[in-house]
């Protein structure tokens, strides 16, 4: 498999911990360690303090599988599997596609969304965005347009990375409705499912409401807790699961044992986790509103509905990978340069950190002397 570098982690390798403010991470405010254990409950304390530091089970504690599951309407700890994030979208591309198979994703994103499917000799389709009435609308017409006779899987995003784009539920049922029609296999990224911003109501998961859906989540995004390296796919189909669980077998076999355990606590307080990071995006975001018009010579962007990240708009000399190098340059503040995605006018920002009012005054010191 031929699988191409990751421009943006090899962007952040080189610059996320040599800048000093880091404004295009897309994960929310870390918890620490004392955060996550003071979350105990007296059950998960008490196997905390037994913890052994052995292997652990390929698919996951039982007891944090059983608080997976709660999260979904009607799926059973045995129709999750735990896993780091990006190794369920490694593995879940493998156990669902065939060299030769066609695939449409949402693009922008994350890269391994659409670059495994293609390594593994895919025919991937990008399903683009359109700017309209100041949002980014994924427009079901323009899917339907790229659909196939041999189309075998559709990759979606919602809440979107990097646009912050969300569907109406009415617009998810008739997605939902077009995959049954196609009998297509649905792969849905919820890792920021749990972040929409006031007025936008959250969509079901996608493996509660299609059998033939699988989801990935995990506390990287919504629940603060990316260094616990802890997600997981969920689905109806047992099947492939089991199919994931053996291909696992070859990249991390089992979990950590202590991230499995912190993993638990995370997730029995995950209402409280989730409400705080909501809040703080949403003052971010006024607070990066305000920025953006005071420099509407420059800039321009589209709230976002839901998520920890917005793709707003260069418009001002030269491109916009200029001008998050000079930001990153001569103010220290980091920028994730649109062109990692192939937008070249855009740049991504990150909205769910505590440190991004610090970051966007920098900002706005640097461009009125410049």
């Amino acid at each position: 498999m031929n699988l191409q570098p990751f421009a943006l982690e090899r962007f952040f390798a080189a610059y996320e911990f040599s800048t000093r403010r880091i404004l295009c991470a897309s994960d929310c405010e870390a918890l620490t360690l004392s955060d996550v254990l003071a979350l105990a409950t007296p059950e998960a304390a008490a196997l905390w303090g037994d913890l052994s530091l052995g292997y652990t089970q390929s698919a996951g504690h039982p007891r944090l599988r059983q608080e997976i599951a709660r999260l979904y309407a009607g799926l059973s700890p045995e129709q999750t599997l735990v896993l780091a994030p990006e190794e369920g979208i490694y593995l879940a591309m493998l156990a669902l596609l065939e060299p030769g198979d066609h695939v449409v994703c949402m693009f922008p994103g994350y890269q391994s969304l659409y670059a495994v499917a293609e390594a593994h000799g895919c025919t991937v389709s990008r399903w683009r965005p359109r700017q309209s009435d100041d949002r980014w609308v994924f427009a079901l017409d323009d899917l339907a347009a790229l659909l196939r006779s041999d189309t075998r899987l559709l990759v979606v995003n919602l809440p979107h990375n990097p646009t912050g784009a969300l569907m109406s539920p009415d617009e998810w049922f008739d997605l939902l409705a077009l995959c049954a029609a196609r009998e297509l296999l649905l792969f849905s990224d919820e890792m920021y499912r749990g972040l929409e911003l006031t007025g936008h109501p959250r969509l079901g998961a996608a493996c509660d409401l299609y059998p033939r859906a699988v989801s990935l989540a995990g506390l990287s995004k919504t629940l603060s807790a990316p260094g616990l390296r802890i997600g997981w796919l969920a689905a109806q189909d047992e099947a492939l699961l089991a199919r994931c669980a053996a291909l696992k077998d070859y990249t991390t076999i089992c979990s950590s044992a202590p991230g499995e355990l912190l993993a638990l606590m995370v997730l029995q307080a995950s209402q409280r986790i989730m409400a705080a990071n909501r809040t703080l995006i949403e003052s971010n975001a006024a607070l990066w509103d305000a920025f953006v018009r005071d420099h509407a010579d420059r800039l321009t962007w589209s709230l976002p509905r839901g998520g920890s990240v917005a793709f707003p708009q260069y418009r001002g000399r030269g491109d916009a990978d200029a001008f998050c190098r000079a930001a990153r340059e001569e103010a220290d503040v980091l920028l994730a340069p649109g062109s990692l995605w192939g937008y070249a006018e855009h740049f991504r920002v990150g909205l769910g950190r505590r440190s991004a009012p610090e970051a966007i005054d920098a900002l706005d010191s640097w461009l009125k002397r410049s």
